[in-house]
Parts: C-alpha cells; structure tokens; sequence
C-alpha cells in the first residue's frame, strides 16, 4: 500500500500547519501536503514577496528542508521540483466587454490584436484558457471554451464579428458568472489540484444593474480565484476597477494603450502560476511524527513554512518524482493570499 492508512492521513491532516517566518521577506503559503510509503514527503506552495510580488524561476537548490530541526541532506533525500502539471491545472478566463459602446466602435481591432497576445501568451504557460464576451445580456456569450495548444488564440478572432444583443454594460453580472464557469470547468479536472483566474475588460460601469456593486463583491469576496481587470477610457471608475480586479487592474485613458494593458496583465497572470512549488523528497524517518520545515533562500532574501507527517512504515527505495497523493478537491488557492481590493499595475509604455 503506497499510501498511508487513511487513519493515518487524517491524523496527519489535523496536524498540518502553516508558519510564516517574519525573517528576510518571503512568504511561503502551504496550498497542500501529502505522503506515501515508501517514504515520499511532497508539499505544494507559493512563494510571495512580502510585498505581495510573486517569485517564480526558484529550483530545487534554493530551498532547504528540515526535518525537526535537522537540516536533511540534498543527495540522501534527492529533494526535486516536479511538474507541478502532474497535480495541478490552472485554468484563466477572459471576459470581454463587449457592450454598444466597444461593439460598434473603431477599438474592436486592437482588442482583438491585445486579447490575442494576452491568450497566447498564457497558453504558452500551459494554462487552459477560454474567452467569453458580455454586453447588457443576463447571460455571458461563450466565444471559445476551455483549451490549450493554441486553441483559445484562435477563437479571439470571433469577437470581430460580434453583435451585442443589448447594448447596455451587465459588468457586475459578468463577474458573478465567470465564476460559475470556472466552477463547472474546474470540476470537470480530474487532478487534484485545481486553480482558476478570472480576467475582466470593460470600458464602462455596469449600466443594467442586473446584478448590484455589493452583490458582486460578495461573489468576488467569497471566490477561490485569482481576479484582474483592465479598464479603458474615462467612463470606468478607478473604484470599481479595483473592487473587481482584487489580484491587480490596469486602468489606461487612452485606446491605443491597450495592447500594453494586456500584456501587463497576462505578465501578472503568469507570474502568479509560477509562484507555485511542488517539492518533493525521501524523507530519512522512519517511524513516528516529525515536522518538515521547507526554507526557501534567494540572495536577498528567505521565507519557512512547515507541515507535520506520520511515518510509520517508512522504508528505502523512494522515488521523489513520483505524482503525490494530493485529494482530489474542488478550487483551491494559497490560503490568505487573496487582497480585498486590487492595486493598480503600471504598464510600460
């Protein structure tokens, strides 16, 4: 049995834990944990500034584990960073606006050019990405659903031949309906870990008050996902924008900056999904509980979290790129990772 009893395991859940070191200025968030005999340890994390920057591009060298204290030898635990893909799938879904006044506009080309860079460039980091359309509607109007390899990319070019049924703004009840389709896809993953971001253009306030300011920050309050706005031009006002984009929102006046807005965005959106970690090791213990503690350490900075397990039945012949033993669940995120209200993302111009 490569897996611990399930006794075991719900032992060893109720003694996770999560410690943020106040040292050096990293943050590491404990997302999940797992071990199986022979005697895997995986931990699944984020790793932030404490000024709320994602830190990407770590390798397995940068981090230290400890196991009660006890610094565990690189080679003898052959510590690794797997792919986090075995595990996890991130799924991003742009909205965009395309209420009366973007539809019938002279905008509608260098949206189209700005939502091409933003899709490739995040299908580029294997993510699954969908593009869906709103005007003053109750419903969304899908232009291409989840894919990948290109797929989204490709469908962008729809949006030039699309007519708004009602020309008014339903912003508010776009949002609250994003996440419905990200709920459906993301259950529809049979890996373990799921992880959704939201993307939202407008160029306006909502108008049809299909769906109120408060009851849209509730849904964005009580989501999982990660949310970024774009607003452009002077209707949208910068206090919506960042309720709705509590990840980061770019606000530009001017139309021909829109290409920049996106890319920003999909810079941040990409830097987000490579602040995650899968760490894997063979731990030495062999019998009882103990804590792991992951150090991560750069040049300017180091960050601790730590989680306990059960070892019993530990053994030798580990394989640390072994897939871990994540449940199956629904969203996740880094647990308290998410800000109440978005800051605003300087663009290069």
């Amino acid at each position: 049995m490569l897996r611990g009893m399930n006794h075991v395991r719900a032992a060893a859940l109720l003694l996770a834990s999560l410690a943020i070191a106040g040292c050096g200025g990293l943050r590491l968030t404990l997302v999940d944990s797992a071990h199986r005999r022979p005697s895997n340890v995986a931990v699944y994390f984020t790793v932030d500034t404490f000024g709320g920057d994602p830190v990407g591009g770590l390798a397995a060298t940068d981090f230290r584990i400890y196991e009660d204290g006890g610094l565990v030898s690189v080679t003898e635990s052959q510590q690794t960073i797997v792919n986090p893909e075995v595990a996890a799938e991130h799924y991003t879904l742009l909205l965009v606006d395309m209420s009366g006044s973007v539809a019938e506009s002279d905008q509608v080309p260098a949206l189209q050019a700005a939502a091409t860079e933003l899709v490739s460039q995040i299908e580029g980091s294997s993510q699954r990405v969908a593009v869906y359309a709103f005007d003053g509607a109750e419903e969304l109007h899908p232009i291409v659903g989840f894919t990948t390899s290109g797929g989204a990319t490709a469908g962008v070019a729809r949006l030039g031949g699309f007519r708004p049924q009602d020309p008014s703004t339903n912003l508010h009840g776009a949002v609250v309906q994003g996440f419905a389709v990200l709920d459906e896809a993301l259950a529809r993953s049979s890996v373990p870990l799921r992880f959704g971001t939201l993307v939202v253009f407008t160029d306006g306030s909502d108008r049809a008050a299909r769906v109120t300011r408060r009851d849209m920050n509730h849904a964005i309050d009580e989501s999982p996902y990660d949310v970024f706005a774009i607003g452009v031009g002077t209707e949208i006002d910068e206090g919506t924008l960042g309720d709705v984009g509590r990840n980061g929102y770019v606000l530009v006046e001017d139309s021909a900056a829109i290409t920049e807005a996106f890319r920003g965005v999909a810079e941040r959106v990409i830097a987000m999904t490579q602040r995650y970690y899968l760490l894997s090791y063979c731990s030495p213990a062999r019998a009882g509980t103990h804590r792991v503690t992951v150090e991560a350490v750069t040049p300017d900075a180091s960050g601790r979290l730590s989680y306990d397990f059960d070892a019993t039945g530990f053994g030798p012949r580990c394989n640390p790129s072994q897939p871990p033993p994540f449940a199956v669940g629904n969203a996740r995120t880094a647990r308290g990772s998410h800000p109440s209200r978005g800051a605003r993302i300087e663009i290069r111009h």
